[in-house]
């Protein structure tokens, strides 16, 4: 017999949300990491927030929300808070009654400079960094760093010079309003030009012969053991910030988690003898860095460090680390094509900071589940 469609809506239903996840989800070991996290912030929470007052939306939820904007590669805030409305999934990840209406979209904005002055993202990726070292998935020992680019969300049509006002014609551009976008004949150096959309967005490209496009940088410090993100910084992308971001989550490491790295992997972009020599005097940490090719004449302290990085890389503590210095690459390939970092959706590097920690943290936290029920 044929089945029959019933079209007309129930008034009431009666059912156990839980039990509509399945127990093999897994949503399910991420979010008991996360609450346990957000357990151990409580205090943090509540020096955020006043104690009396209208109650804000709960501090909890707007992290677990951007949590699952990075994990299911949600392109926006407004379709975020449009799937949560209509997801059970996601609701059961936030503690959201079904019966409870979805706040707007403006909520993340409204909180993102109280998060930031707090450091409350920063304190929650450092949170998912401790539970790694505390289940001892982490090394403590042996680390590796590298920098990629984040394009801007700002348009090459934006970089105009320096100290000009106005817009198109008004600017004594030839043409239309859009006349400015000819830059034939014109040289463009971050020195002489910015972009009007994002001024703290800098002229930058991967490589020789490549596209020259805005961008910031982003660099990730990784524990060898296992490819968890120990550290990771959003800077100005001026050719320097690898190296000196790179040292700074380094001493992050050591003075948050207590930790003693002994070794650092890096590519050739770290071959500076100056930051190689600082890393052995400052830090105690021996560079496994791969070095330019070329003869070699410099005798100061820090051409004797490049020396010394060019016969490391026969010994075999060398090879493993940069054998396992390639492992950061799946860390920015997940950043940048799930975790929505290939292109900022920010205007301001401390936006965009913010959205890294939590995409790195549920980086961490992924990883940790699968490593645990491997």
């Amino acid at each position: 017999m044929k089945g029959r469609e019933e079209r007309q809506c129930r008034a009431y239903f009666l059912f156990n949300e839980e039990l509509l996840i399945p127990k093999d989800h897994p949503l399910r070991g991420i979010k008991r990491r996360v609450e346990e996290e957000l357990a151990r912030m409580q205090p943090c929470f509540r020096e955020a927030y006043a104690g009396v007052g209208r109650p804000s939306i709960p501090p909890e939820q707007l992290i677990k929300a951007t949590l699952l904007q990075a994990l299911y590669s949600i392109r926006s805030e407004r379709r975020l808070c449009e799937e949560i409305g209509y997801s059970i999934l996601y609701r059961w990840f936030l503690n959201l009654p079904l019966d409870e209406p979805m706040w707007d979209h403006s909520t993340f904005s409204k909180n993102r400079q109280r998060f930031a002055e707090h450091g409350l993202m920063r304190r929650f990726f450092e949170g998912s960094v401790a539970q790694a070292i505390q289940e001892e998935a982490a090394s403590q020992e042996h680390f590796s760093m590298d920098g990629t680019l984040i394009e801007a969300w700002a348009s090459m049509k934006s970089v105009r010079p320096k100290g000009e006002e106005g817009d198109g014609d008004q600017a004594g551009w030839p043409g239309d309003s859009n006349g400015w976008v000819d830059w034939r004949g014109e040289k463009r150096s971050n020195a002489t030009h910015q972009s009007r959309t994002d001024p703290e967005a800098r002229l930058a490209r991967k490589g020789p012969g490549q596209e020259t496009k805005l961008a910031h940088s982003l660099q990730v410090l990784m524990e060898n053991r296992n490819g968890l993100v120990m550290g990771i910084a959003v800077a100005e992308a001026n050719g320097e910030a690898e190296r000196e971001e790179g040292k700074g989550l380094l001493k992050r490491a050591r003075q948050r988690y207590w930790l003693r790295p002994k070794t650092a992997g890096a590519d050739k972009g770290f071959d500076d003898g100056e930051f190689l020599e600082e890393l052995e005097r400052e830090l105690g940490v021996v560079p496994h860095v791969a070095t330019r090719e070329g003869p070699m004449v410099s005798e100061d302290a820090a051409g004797l460090a490049r020396r010394r990085a060019r016969r490391r890389q026969k010994t075999k503590g060398y090879q493993l680390s940069q054998k396992c210095r390639k492992r950061v690459e799946e860390i920015f390939a997940w950043l940048k094509t799930i975790g929505g970092l290939r292109r900022t959706r920010f205007i301001g590097r401390w936006k965009t900071q913010l959205y890294a920690y939590a995409a790195a943290a549920v980086y961490n936290f992924l990883r940790l589940t699968r490593l645990v029920s491997a």
